[in-house]
């Protein structure tokens, strides 16, 4: 056997590093290291409750609204405050903004741009990549980032700016829209949807919404959509970078009528989820303390960085078993058939599952912000009033675009005692736990091709990148 450090990744947001053990042409075992520690929950320590709202957004620039949801409703269940029907409408809508542009960002910018390498020349499809995927060249990446562009308009509209907004109260939203707004930001997802039937999809949202078999999905010929489907094919990315088959959503955008999409747990199966059953294991972490829930938790960084650990990263877990987070899990609970199908997949899909569960949600997404924009009623209250107290605890839980996201507050004399998150991509990228149960990423990595003379092998990016990962709000 012999063993090959792979990184820094590039296309990928913050630090990561992976040590590989490799035996007859392919992984044998993975490691995955978050090399970079930041230290927010220690940062939040003895502050204000309400500074959470300032600085846990500034974790990350890409997913910065998902923070500030998250420790909205933490603080909101601490005070005993839950915001305005119309406050939690306007939230959603902001927060599935943002979600969408990351879903577009990682499909054009991070992932399929490996497509258009040299190492492909010669396939079928590679010379519609490199036109469509070359990076600051492509067709499509050109078109991405003018549309995002345009759709987060919205949330300069809604949020006053982005990223980074204090809009989000746990009360509600500051920004009270009137009707001349929810016509603005009714134009604004005409011209969204436009983009994404004529670039993404090559037909109407609904008709990709509604595909509910893999026969249909690997048919669909139309659209930046269809070339990934073709590549996908022709790869077996759908054998690439298996899943366990575990799946976990706390259930995205809660309204008054309950979660646009419900939460849970899959196992091959709906099951309910219990927030009490996670506990963070810290034993191959550069971290000291005990295995706890987040309530409990603590950060304390090893500053030895002892042997026995190899990340920053915390490994989470349920019931003491790994699971995964993202857009195909997230619609595996809420049950669309076409992501259940794909989960029951050999392997659960791998890395086309993966990225197939982001294309669906992006349709999924964009009827849904047409849902909230037409809802928006400019006669009624988006803010409550929320009245701090000096002591009490709450939990956050939130779908970022990358899965679920945790933030748990505790308030002592009018002052954070404790602060705990947990980020979808510390869920995927977690190191092994006690038991050595490797977390979801590593036991992806296991059995990948590394071709002779591969430094940074092609299908370990590719397995990498389909979990789309955000170091910097792993280590916080």
């Amino acid at each position: 056997m012999t063993e090959l450090l792979v990184g820094p990744f590039n296309r990928v947001e913050g630090d990561l590093e992976i040590r590989l053990t490799l035996a007859e042409g392919q992984v044998a075992a993975a490691q995955v290291n978050s090399p970079l520690f930041r230290g927010f929950e220690a940062m939040l320590l003895g502050k204000d409750p309400r500074d959470a709202l300032t600085l846990t957004p500034r974790i990350c620039g890409i997913c910065s609204i998902s923070q500030s949801i998250a420790a909205a409703r933490a603080l909101g269940a601490a005070w005993g405050v839950a915001p305005s029907p119309q406050g939690q409408r306007v939230a959603a809508l902001i927060h599935a903004v943002e979600n969408l542009c990351d879903h577009i960002t990682h499909f054009n910018l991070f992932f399929m741009p490996d497509f258009a390498r040299p190492v492909y020349a010669g396939r079928s499809w590679h010379g519609r990549a490199v036109q469509r995927f070359t990076a600051m060249e492509g067709g499509a990446q050109r078109a991405a980032v003018s549309a995002r562009a345009q759709i987060l308009h919205i949330v300069g509209l809604l949020a006053g700016k982005w990223p980074h907004t204090l809009a989000v109260q746990p009360g509600g939203v500051t920004k009270a829209p009137t009707e001349r707004d929810r016509l603005r930001i009714l134009v604004s997802l005409r011209a969204f949807r436009r983009y994404l039937e004529e670039v993404v999809l090559g037909a109407r949202v609904e008709d990709f919404a509604a595909l509910a078999d893999v026969p249909a999905l690997m048919c669909w010929d139309r659209g930046d959509a269809g070339l990934f489907l073709e590549i996908a094919a022709d790869l077996n990315l759908a054998g690439l970078g298996p899943s366990q088959g575990r799946y976990l959503s706390f259930g995205a955008y809660p309204l008054e009528e309950g979660p646009a999409w419900a939460g849970g747990l899959w196992q091959g199966g709906a099951a309910p989820f219990d927030a009490g059953r996670i506990r963070e294991d810290l034993s191959h972490a550069w971290m000291l303390g005990a295995a706890a829930h987040p309530a409990q938790g603590e950060t304390r960084p090893d500053e030895e960085m002892r042997d026995a650990a190899y990340s920053w990263c915390k490994a989470p877990r349920y019931d003491g078993q790994v699971f995964e987070v993202g857009a195909l899990p997230r619609q595996v609970v809420a049950g669309h058939p076409l992501a259940r199908v794909l989960a029951a997949l050999p392997g659960a899909g791998g890395v086309l599952g993966r990225v197939a569960g982001r294309l669906l949600e992006m349709a999924l997404t964009q009827l849904l912000l047409e849902d909230l924009a037409q809802a928006i009623d400019p006669r009624e209250r988006f803010m409550l009033q929320a009245e701090p107290t000096r002591e009490g605890e709450g939990a956050g839980l939130v779908e970022a675009a990358r899965g679920a996201l945790g933030h748990w507050l505790r308030i002592e004399r009018g002052r954070i005692a404790n602060y705990q998150i947990i980020a979808p991509t510390t869920w995927n990228f977690s190191p092994r736990d006690a038991e050595g149960t490797p977390g979801a990423v590593e036991a992806a990595l296991v059995g990948a091709p590394v071709g002779p003379g591969e430094d940074t092998p092609i299908a370990v990016q590719h397995i990498v990148r389909s979990f789309d990962p955000c170091m910097v709000c792993t280590v916080h």
